[in-house]
């Protein structure tokens, strides 16, 4: 999981790789509607989300001729989990540090 979650991590490095992925938040969207008001092409948009799918960020489905990119859940699952890790660790470090505070400041009224 820590390999996946550096690769989509290295993927969404890119600005604009995360500007579209964040535009993909609310609802599936084709490469047109991704595209509009950004300062890019839409054959950049295209190679943006191929990097991203090929990351396993985002999945696509074909509607007519028309194709629409979505984040990926389990790729979203991936990627809490790997920052949960981190959440977990900083907790417990920051209760360690309150006992052991806690700890001292008894020592110090006893004296």
């Amino acid at each position: 999981m820590a390999n996946a979650a550096a690769g989509m991590l290295e993927a969404l490095g890119d600005p604009t790789r995360r500007q579209i992925f964040e535009r993909l938040a609310g609802r599936p969207r084709s490469v047109g509607e991704i595209h509009k008001g950004m300062p890019i092409s839409r054959p950049a948009v295209s190679q943006h989300l191929r990097v991203l799918k090929d990351a396993g960020l985002v999945i696509d489905r074909s509607v007519g001729n028309r194709r629409y990119y979505q984040p990926h859940p389990a790729a979203l699952q991936a990627l809490h989990a790997y920052f949960d890790r981190f959440w977990d660790r900083a907790l417990a470090a920051f209760q360690q540090a309150a006992e052991q505070t806690a700890r001292e400041e008894q020592k110090g009224k006893r004296k």
